[in-house]
Formats: C-alpha cells, sequence, structure tokens
C-alpha cells in the first residue's frame, strides 16, 4: 500500500535536508523534484529547447554535477514557470509517488498539484534572512566568490517568481502542516516532520 508525503516550500528552507531524513526513517524512496527542473535547466543552458528536455529527461541526467550551481537554479526557477515543462513532468512525479515502499517528494507543488491526495502534507519554511544565510555559507563552504546580499536579493526573487508564477504557484497546501526552521536545528525540523507522520500512519 502506498504513503505519499509531500514536502513543499521556498528555497533553503530546509525540505531537502528535512525530506532526505524523513526517508531514510521511515524507508520510503525520496525524489527531489526540484532536480528535474535543474537538470532540465542544464540542457537550456546547453542548448536545448525547455519542453524538448523535459520530454526527454532521464533518471541519469539528475546525476549531473553541475545541477547545484546558482546559474542552473536561477535558470531552473525561470524554466519551472513555463506550462508545458511543468506538464512534461509531472507523470515522472506521480509514477515515482506511487512506489508500494512509500514515498516522499520534496518541491514547490506536490501537496498542491502532483499529489494533492498525499497522506502527509508539510510546508517548510524560513525567512528570507534565515534561508540566505543557509545558501550563503553552503555556497562560500564550495569555494564561491559570492555576497551575502546577492544569494539575498537572489532568495527574494526566487520567491516572488515562485509564488508569482501562473503555472503552479508556491503555495502550502490547504491542509499542510507548517514547520517554520527559522529557529529550529536540523534535528528539532526533522522530530516535528515525523511526529506528524507517525499521526498519520
Amino acid at each position: 500500500m502506498t504513503f505519499v508525503v509531500a514536502i513543499d516550500g521556498p528555497a533553503a528552507a530546509g525540505k531537502g535536508t528535512l525530506s532526505k531524513a524523513v526517508a531514510a526513517h521511515f524507508g520510503f524512496a525520496h525524489l527531489d523534484t526540484g532536480l528535474l527542473y535543474r537538470a532540465v535547466a542544464a540542457k537550456v543552458l546547453a542548448g536545448a529547447d525547455p519542453v524538448q528536455a523535459a520530454r526527454t529527461l532521464d533518471a541519469v541526467d539528475l546525476e549531473d554535477g553541475t545541477l547545484r550551481t546558482p546559474r542552473v537554479a536561477q535558470t531552473a526557477s525561470e524554466v519551472a514557470v513555463i506550462p508545458d515543462v511543468r506538464a512534461a513532468l509531472v507523470t515522472f512525479q506521480r509514477q515515482f509517488a506511487m512506489r508500494a515502499d512509500g514515498a516522499v517528494l520534496d518541491g514547490r507543488d506536490i501537496g498542491t498539484v502532483i499529489c494533492p491526495q498525499a497522506d502527509v502534507k508539510l510546508f517548510v519554511t524560513a525567512s528570507p534572512e534565515c534561508r540566505a544565510q543557509r545558501r550563503f555559507k553552503e555556497l562560500t563552504d564550495k569555494g564561491m566568490d559570492i555576497t551575502y546580499d546577492t544569494v539575498l536579493a537572489d532568495v527574494k526573487e526566487r520567491d516572488e517568481r515562485d509564488r508569482t508564477r501562473a503555472a503552479a504557484p508556491l503555495v502550502p497546501a490547504d491542509d499542510a502542516v507548517l514547520i517554520d526552521t527559522s529557529d529550529l536545528t536540523i534535528d528539532a525540523a526533522v522530530a516535528a516532520a515525523i511526529a506528524v507522520i507517525d499521526r498519520a500512519r
């Protein structure tokens, strides 16, 4: 019997870390749906048409080492507003969610569009400043030359684009449980998520 956990939220809120931990705890499969859009973006930056790139996406494309760069992230946010790109990736995500051993999917529209009947819906968020600080540390730890102000501006710009796009805007599902990680440790956020899922099971 399938059991689907939908985890949504803005960039750098901690949903990826949370999703991986939750999936490991329950033995569920995990899909970072943002990687799908990053993989499409990487193909677009290499000269591909966005819709064609989405329609021909393969699992191996998710292993591209460049998918976590700011340039790919920015382009991913841009291609994600294209309705035909989103439509091409919906089937991939919904098939993943049907795994018999349970599935955790994280992204922007899992609880509202991809899996509106998910057994558990979480919306993970944090203040823009907190999220920018996390992303800034992540990037500088990788040796990137970037300023905090630049990262903060990028976070706010992506938030605005994600919230106002016509196709599947970033909004919490009506029945989603909100987890604000601004002042939570990773362990505390994971514990909160596990508690919600335990109650649903």
